[in-house]
């Protein structure tokens, strides 16, 4: 008996023997390895880091660009398609894939370290204190989600709108056409696959430790050793596991509006038994002085002031664990984005999240900073210095209900980690199964168990640490990646946009056919309220004949033309090349009075249109009503501003 896969073999197999001769050589040799890729990224740093400033901005201004341009328009699949998730299931996934758990990490040690130890400022100062939120918001903020906005918006794009691959690959097809699906297209994917193994692995492992941290804080009988920690990496695998053969919809959507929410609260509760007028002062002058000081920061390498070792520890640290991060993060925003536009798409994954981000780190930024200021809170500051992972749970000593926020962070912490896992074995499975959506269940199972494998054997072997900084050493060759798939997507949009324009605006002063009908006559149609019998009967006697006649013609001319038919659908398809070929479609949709959207209270309410749809998608009017002669005219309108669009996108001007 065979069971049944859909794997790409090129990219699994590679995947999976990369990946353990990087695990056996991170076990086997612990220290040399971290020694080894601790020295490339520091190479890195000091003769590349200005392509990494100098890239992270170019993603920024770019993604502002399309977002304010008329590419913002444009909708992330067919003209007609409608958004899968609601908004707060969309922003609840973004939020848990993108940020969650490094916020449970670092939302009270980063600002209190750059209070500590400011890179401009005299530690342990006001000026230190303001320098500090500003330094966190630039390395959480705006900067962050563009990195994974390239790679989200691109996969989105050529994925829903021009039915590609959900794979990085598919990013590059306006710079090398069909050799995605060659070499390049497979080292692409496998990049991606290591990057996003890798990443959630060594979250993985570090983020037990802070579980372990937490466990032993509220339970003193509860070591903290190795044994614990791969014991907890079993667990979360197995919730994990648990929730990836639940799928998409009912486990990771549920875990995020989980987490959201378990995250909402922890933050009201901080807000509340915190200096709470002050903190909202605070993140209003936080976030303003991040907006002013943006530029400068965004440009900053300290090319004058020589503190290489403080941008290359924090600035570009970051900008390559983002950007190691893209593959993955990007891939599962791009998952659930089907149906946006690109506007609606980039306010939502830039400044939701960001804000958001903003007003964590300042609730527990600030208030850790004010415990130590004003209130004696040393014991916070020097467990800031010494362990990270126990942060958190000491500064809710300073808080009243510490034991019941400690609680409640312990289980945001581990459901964070549930759906960082779930997600990224949902997107690897994807990337290795060719983008096949409906891959079976035992290969999603197979990478989430085998994240936990991975983290499990480097937390014993103590490869972690060599593990997440090849990670980030291996950011650069996918920020060269990224640099092409702006240029790709730049292409595209400019093509789309193009194709949509000659569609609204283009028009011929031929005349094609009389009316044939009265006003009074066409008026009638208007005001009626077809039923679906009478759309199909339509469809059937007037339509059809319509577009078979048009499909003879251009097979009588020797051009391929087929009439394809699918339940309340019609749809004339010209030309051989696929990518290249004119759709007309006719098809029957319902609408309620109001113009909302269908639902099983109202069917009885419904009445019928037969819309127009071309290649891109739905063109929102209705020719129901129309003689047959007039439908055919409406085809060969269509068909000419095809030919124009042909024309302008593919023709130069010649100079005499």
């Amino acid at each position: 008996m065979s069971i049944k896969s859909s794997i790409n073999p090129p990219v699994f197999f590679s995947s999976v023997v990369i990946i353990f001769f990087m695990v056996l050589l991170c076990a086997v040799w612990p220290e040399g390895a971290s020694h080894f890729f601790k020295s490339v990224q520091s190479w890195l740093e000091i003769k590349a880091g200005w392509l990494y400033i100098l890239g992270v901005a170019i993603f920024l201004l770019f993604i502002l660009f399309v977002m304010v341009s008329r590419f913002g328009d444009i909708k992330l699949g067919p003209d007609h398609a409608v958004p899968d998730y609601s908004y707060k299931s969309w922003i609840a996934m973004l939020f848990s894939a993108g940020m969650g758990i490094g916020l449970m990490f670092f939302g009270v040690a980063e600002p209190v370290m750059h209070f500590l130890a400011p890179p401009d400022a005299t530690p342990e100062t006001i000026q230190a204190a303001k320098d500090a939120l500003k330094i966190t918001f630039f390395h959480w903020g705006i900067h962050a989600w563009a990195i994974y906005a390239v790679v989200a918006l691109s996969l989105a794009y050529f994925s829903y709108r021009h039915k590609l691959p959900l794979l990085p690959r598919s990013a590059l097809y306006p710079l090398i056409g069909e050799r995605i699906y060659g070499p390049i297209g497979h080292a692409v994917d496998t990049f991606a696959v290591i990057g996003t193994m890798f990443g959630v692995a060594t979250s993985l492992g570090f983020g037990v430790l802070q579980v372990n941290s937490g466990l032993s804080y509220l339970m003193s009988d509860i070591p903290n050793n190795t044994t614990v920690q791969v014991g907890l990496i079993i667990v979360i695998t197995g919730i994990a596991t648990l929730s990836v053969f639940s799928g998409l919809d009912k486990g990771v959507k549920r875990l995020s509006e989980l987490n959201l929410g378990l995250a909402c609260l922890l933050l009201v509760f901080v807000l509340l038994l915190g200096p709470t007028v002050m903190l909202l002062q605070a993140f209003v002058q936080n976030t303003g002085s991040y907006l002013s000081d943006i530029v400068g920061k965004t440009f900053n390498l300290y090319a004058y002031q020589q503190k290489e070792d403080w941008i290359g520890g924090w600035t570009l640290l970051y900008w390559g664990w983002w950007i190691s991060w893209s593959p993955f993060v990007g891939t599962f925003i791009a998952r659930v984005s089907r149906g946006r536009t690109i506007r609606e798409f980039l306010i939502g994954v830039l400044f939701v999240p960001s804000a958001l981000t903003f007003l964590w780190m300042t609730v527990f930024g600030n208030t850790a900073i004010d415990a130590i200021m004003n209130h004696g809170a040393t014991y916070l500051a020097e467990a800031v210095s010494s362990d990270v992972s126990v942060a958190l749970f000491k500064f809710f000593e300073h808080m009243p209900m510490s034991n019941v926020l400690s609680v409640i962070a312990l289980c945001l912490v581990v459901t964070f980690f549930v759906t960082s896992s779930d997600s990224g074995s949902l997107v690897i499975d994807n990337l290795t199964s060719g983008g096949d959506a409906n891959a079976p269940v035992w290969q999603r199972i197979f990478w989430a168990l085998l994240q936990g494998v991975v983290a499990s054997v480097l937390l014993v072997a103590g490869g972690l640490q060599a593990l997440q900084t090849a990670a980030i050493a291996s950011a650069l060759p996918f920020l060269i990646v990224m640099l092409f798939m702006c240029v790709g997507l730049y292409r595209a949009l400019q093509d789309d946009w193009l194709k949509i324009n000659i569609v609204q605006s283009h028009n011929t002063s031929v005349q094609y056919v009389k009316a044939n009908m009265s006003w009074q006559d066409r008026l009638d149609v208007l005001v009626s309220q077809p039923t679906h019998h009478d759309a199909q009967v339509f469809l059937d006697t007037i339509a059809r004949p319509a577009l078979n006649e048009v499909k003879d013609t251009f097979v009588a001319k020797n051009i391929q033309a087929e009439i394809i038919l699918r339940d309340g659908r019609v749809r004339l398809v010209i030309g051989a090349d696929e990518s290249l070929a004119f759709a007309y479609g006719l098809r029957i949709r319902a609408h309620t009075m109001t113009g909302a959207e269908l639902t099983d209270e109202s069917v009885e309410q419904a009445f019928y249109r037969v819309e127009v749809y071309l290649e891109h998608g739905g063109q929102q009017y209705d020719v129901m009503g129309y003689t047959r002669e007039q439908i055919i005219a409406d085809i060969i309108t269509q068909y000419e501003r095809y030919l124009h669009y042909l024309y302008l996108s593919n023709s130069a001007p010649v100079a005499e």
